[in-house]
């Protein structure tokens, strides 16, 4: 065997190789394209009835939507309403609520005032006679102190 058959011979073997390593890798991508169609076929199962629940869920919501709407409606023209009928009841109301309180004001202080000048006139009077018996009694305290003095200056001597 010389050195150019040894050489072919490497290079048949080489090739061997590489053509059962390429079968290998072609057969494994087979196997995943295999479960990958598998996966998809089974994602597509199973999204279609999702689908179905979520157009289903979203037409209910729609639904809700429109009741929603409707009270909001009704609410917004309770709401205009009532603000009218307050309007009206301030306007008819107010201008002779506020006229009779007015009135009776005025009079509670009119007949209060004199009371309280006269309760107030009282409490000056009061004050001013205790006050004044407090100076008196001051006076008296001290008259008395200085004559105990003299008398007890008398006893020393």
């Amino acid at each position: 065997m010389s050195a150019g058959e040894v050489a072919g011979l490497v290079v048949a073997i080489a090739w061997a190789v590489l053509v059962l390593f390429l079968a290998y890798v072609l057969v494994a991508l087979g196997g995943t394209l295999r479960e990958l169609t598998r996966v998809v076929g089974e994602v597509g199962d199973s999204t279609v009835p999702v689908l179905h629940e979520v157009t289903t869920t979203v037409a209910t919501a729609n639904l809700a939507l429109d009741r929603v709407e409707t009270i909001t409606t009704n609410v917004s023209t309770i709401t205009k309403n009532a603000s009218a009928l307050t309007s009206i009841a301030a306007v008819s109301f107010g201008g002779p609520l506020v006229k009779a309180a007015s009135f009776s004001y005025g009079v509670r202080r009119a007949l209060g005032g004199k009371k309280q000048r006269d309760v107030e006139r009282r409490v000056k009077d009061q004050m001013r006679r205790e006050k004044g018996s407090a100076r008196a009694a001051r006076r008296k305290a001290s008259v008395t102190a200085r004559k105990a003095a003299k008398r007890a200056a008398k006893a020393r001597r």
